[in-house]
């Protein structure tokens, strides 16, 4: 496995720009087979995730040609195959995507149970629920998903709880349905109005309705064309440098983001006493005094995200105080904070003493394991100790270079094609603010 050795210590400075979202990059590529006719994107991040749906397309009947280093052609004349394959579909979330162009344009598809990091149970039921409505058959196998319709019907689907894939897998799949679909609890994120935007832009007819954003209304229409459409900036990346600037005690001019897209993330590293600076399409985070300790939740958007949260943890290692942090998103996300401890962390895991529990977490509560918290208390400030880490997922391997970064001395990041997934050039890009990486790429 390739690795990062990180010689800590050293404060971040300079600017960086940041690259289009994984998010909604790779859900992108998926949406343009909805057409036959070529789609170019543009501000297309070189990650890994993007070579897995580039690989997949192309076993599924899509040409892509690069147009440049961030922009790619994609041409779907004819959808050849509805079997993503068990291979590089099992790699990650972005095989369960494919089921929106496959049905709508074979009235079938065969999905491998979908991989991706390892971040507990991702429910699926309300996408399900939703589809059954569509007239779309499910049968499940210890392996892969079928699904299959003769004529998918439109729908007025009220989510119990928002989620942002099934809301996508939804548009996608109603865009060239007869009729009108409506979604109600629909989720919020800024990479599903970049979605809804490029569909537009298509031909498509979707509208998220101003007074209440939470509701879409999908009018189905014959057939989509092509477009030219540049991917949003991915505000997950943004988040990180700023944290890699707070916890390293520098100061970072980060260019091409919209604040507004990670306002609520803003709003809490000022209250812990950063100093933040915006312009129109970038920022400056800078540390400037000792941070306070706070107390986080995430919540879907606009609250704080769940993405964020192992990357915020690094600055509540940093902070003076007790912070408690709350994962409300998924059952148990805390495999990352076993890297602080091992790192001289001092953590208490707990879990939130509430009147309504199904009420007060969105994941479902048929997930839940005894074992699991929901919550930890982080006890800084903490002069952590360099180490030798492996990391099995995204986040966690982002936490783990920031983590190695803030550490005085030098340490080992195991399994950095985790990073890969969602960064681009990621250490390059940190050397590049004076950080200390040496890549070894095995």
């Amino acid at each position: 496995m390739s690795r990062y050795l990180v010689t800590g210590g050293i404060p971040l400075k300079g600017e960086v720009s940041i690259r289009g979202a994984k998010n909604a990059s790779y859900k992108q590529m998926i949406a343009s087979m909805l057409s036959e006719h070529p789609t170019i994107l543009t501000n297309v991040p070189q990650i890994s995730d993007i070579k897995i749906t580039e690989s997949i397309a192309k076993k599924l009947g899509s040409e892509i040609e690069y147009t440049g280093e961030h922009s790619l052609k994609i041409t779907t004349k004819k959808i050849t195959n509805s079997t993503v394959p068990q291979g590089t579909g099992k790699k990650s979330r972005t095989s369960f995507m494919f089921a929106a162009p496959l049905l709508v344009r074979t009235g079938q598809a065969i999905i491998p149970i979908p991989g991706g990091d390892k971040l507990g149970t991702r429910p699926l039921d309300r996408l399900f629920d939703c589809f059954r409505k569509m007239n779309i058959e499910i049968i499940e196998s210890e392996k892969s998903i079928t699904f299959s319709t003769t004529q998918i019907k439109p729908t007025h689907y009220i989510f119990p709880k928002p989620s942002h894939t099934a809301t996508e897998v939804i548009i996608m799949t109603a865009t060239i349905t007869n009729g009108q679909t409506i979604i109600e609890n629909a989720a919020l994120e800024p990479e599903i109005d970049d979605l809804i935007l490029m569909l537009n832009s298509m031909g498509a007819k979707i509208d998220r309705h101003k007074k209440n954003p939470k509701i879409i209304t999908i009018q189905g229409v014959p057939w989509l064309s092509g477009t030219k459409h540049q991917i949003i900036s991915d505000r997950n990346e943004a988040v990180t440098f700023a944290c890699a600037a707070l916890a390293t005690k520098g100061s970072i001019n980060i260019l091409r983001i919209n604040p507004k897209t990670i306002n609520t993330f803003l709003k809490t590293i000022e209250k812990m006493g950063a100093k933040i600076e915006t312009g129109d399409d970038e920022l400056t985070i800078s540390w400037v005094k000792p941070l306070s300790a706070i107390d986080i939740e995430t919540q879907p958007e606009p609250g704080f995200m769940t993405d964020w949260q192992p990357l915020f943890t690094i600055l509540l290692t940093q902070a003076v105080g007790a912070s408690s942090l709350i994962e409300k998103i998924y059952p148990y996300r805390f495999h990352h904070i076993k890297i602080l401890e091992d790192m001289g962390q001092k953590v208490k895991y707990f879990n939130p003493q509430i009147k309504n529990p199904p009420d007060y977490y969105d994941f479902n509560l048929e997930n839940d394991k005894p074992e699991y918290f929901h919550g930890v208390k982080i006890f800084g400030p903490t002069k952590l100790k360099p180490a030798t880490i492996t990391v099995n997922d995204l986040r966690a391997g982002a936490l783990a270079t920031l983590a190695a970064l803030t550490a005085d001395g030098k340490s080992t990041i195991i399994g950095v094609e985790f990073i890969e997934r969602g960064y681009e050039k990621l250490a390059q890009r940190l050397c590049s603010l004076g950080a200390k990486i040496e890549y070894i790429k095995t």
